[in-house]
């Protein structure tokens, strides 16, 4: 049986959403506004690489005896993770309109600002510059990698309130999930409960290094 962290009462497994239309058109859209929209939903790819992504996870599942009934799958509100859920839980048997699957809205893409709204994916090296120069400065009207922390305390504390003793399969975004990530595997070394934990982990040597956490379209990984 796979064991949880000892400081949380679940397992957990992300998942980054598969391959989008904003992903082929090499679009940035981070806000809640367009990010919700059906038109940036997965394009084909991506609902090929979400089926073999819930395929993965139940044969994972499966292989360390675990029960259907206690996997949960808590999702960000965006089209493209909310498309990517729904595949998984098609491949799982799983109802999706049930409540062993939820929307977190805390799980949504890390906003980039209006300055790269709908601007080129290029543009992702200047904000992962800023980064690993200042993870507490946000890109102009965005989100800094702190400010994504924050909630994703906010989305931990809700699932470990409402769960317990459950496989959850996070489906969100590249930078949520590499910061979700970093945070979890850095208060493996730090003591107390949760909240603690990350409190005591929030500093610019550990969050500016979020990139080595980074994940491909449709990747399932386990955080160990």
């Amino acid at each position: 049986m796979l064991t949880t962290l000892p400081f949380l009462r679940n397992r957990y497994w992300v998942l980054r959403h598969g391959k989008s239309v904003p992903n082929e058109r090499g679009l940035i859209v981070s806000s809640m506004e367009n990010g919700t929209l059906a038109e940036y939903a997965l394009a084909s790819e991506g609902v090929n690489q979400a089926q073999l992504a819930g395929e993965l996870f139940d044969a994972e599942l499966k292989a360390s005896n675990i029960p259907l009934e206690t996997v949960r799958i808590c999702y960000s509100p965006f089209s493209r993770t909310r498309h990517t859920a729904e595949v998984v839980a098609g491949a799982l048997n799983l109802p999706f309109e049930s409540p062993q699957c939820k929307v977190i809205k805390e799980l949504r893409e890390r906003y980039f600002g209006p300055t790269f709204e709908l601007l080129s994916h290029e543009k992702y090296t200047e904000i992962w510059a800023l980064d690993e120069k200042d993870p507490f400065m946000s890109p102009e009207g965005g989100e800094s990698v702190a400010d994504v922390v924050s909630r994703l305390t906010t989305a931990l504390a809700t699932m470990e309130a409402e769960f317990q003793g459950c496989a959850i399969l996070v489906v969100s975004h590249g930078d949520p999930l590499q910061i979700l990530q970093t945070m979890l595997d850095a208060a493996k070394s730090s003591a107390g409960d949760l909240l603690s934990r990350i409190k005591g982990i929030t500093e610019c040597s550990i969050l500016s290094q979020h990139r080595k956490f980074a994940l491909l379209t449709g990747e399932l990984r386990q955080i160990m």
